[in-house]
């Protein structure tokens, strides 16, 4: 049975995940529409923060703490990839 939340956090944790949702929506929309492959790059990076944010939001919601190692799994796979992206890019720029 999960516990109730109590106090303010019981208002600011579901407009949080609100808000993290349609900020996840305008980041698809990003990475859809480009233009540049490091735009698409950021856009993704930024999803996987914000996923990140939504499992953290999801685990104060359900006083559980099982998804919490999802959760800093893909941020370090993220922050990975985004190095990896730089590295390429600077790579690729000198001759």
């Amino acid at each position: 049975m999960i516990p109730e939340l109590e106090g303010p956090l019981a208002a600011v944790v579901p407009i949080s995940i609100l808000l993290l949702c349609a900020s996840l929506a305008l980041a698809f929309a990003r990475l859809a529409r480009g233009p540049s492959l490091p735009d698409r790059v950021v856009a993704l990076d930024l999803i996987a923060v914000l996923v990140v944010g939504v499992i953290a939001a999801l685990t104060i919601r359900t006083n559980s703490a099982e998804v919490l190692r999802a959760a800093i799994v893909l941020a370090l796979v993220s922050f990975l990839g985004t190095v990896a992206f730089a590295r390429y890019v600077e790579k690729r720029r000198t001759p």
